[in-house]
């Protein structure tokens, strides 16, 4: 039983890093759509995570604003509160607020 339990809590874990990798993409994705620095956000939510690898990773896999798909900005919000990123998404509130608003979008 204890080798059950052992392989169930492991793949809990990597289940979460991989959905915690998506989240990081969705962002990182969602500031090159809105031609915002993911690292500069980043660090203004996380200074003492200079070089976070995991963002790194995901900013290898974003695809220029043209070729994405949108990401609203309550999508990316809604993410990051759902992995308690309050920091972070506060940074990127903030960054909303001040983005002029995108001719017909409403934003």
């Amino acid at each position: 039983m204890d080798d059950y339990r052992k392989s169930m809590e492991e793949q809990i874990i990597e289940s979460y890093k991989r959905d915690e990798e998506m989240m990081i993409l969705v962002f990182a994705q969602w500031c090159v759509n809105n031609k915002l620095d993911p690292h500069a956000l980043y660090l203004q939510a996380y200074p003492q995570q200079e070089g976070n690898a995991a963002l790194s990773r995901a900013l290898a896999l974003t695809v220029p604003e043209e070729e994405a798909g949108d990401i609203s900005d309550d999508t990316v919000l809604g993410v990051l509160s759902l992995y308690g990123n309050d920091d972070l998404a506060y940074v990127v509130t903030e960054a909303i607020t001040r983005r002029k608003p995108r001719a017909g979008t409403g934003d």
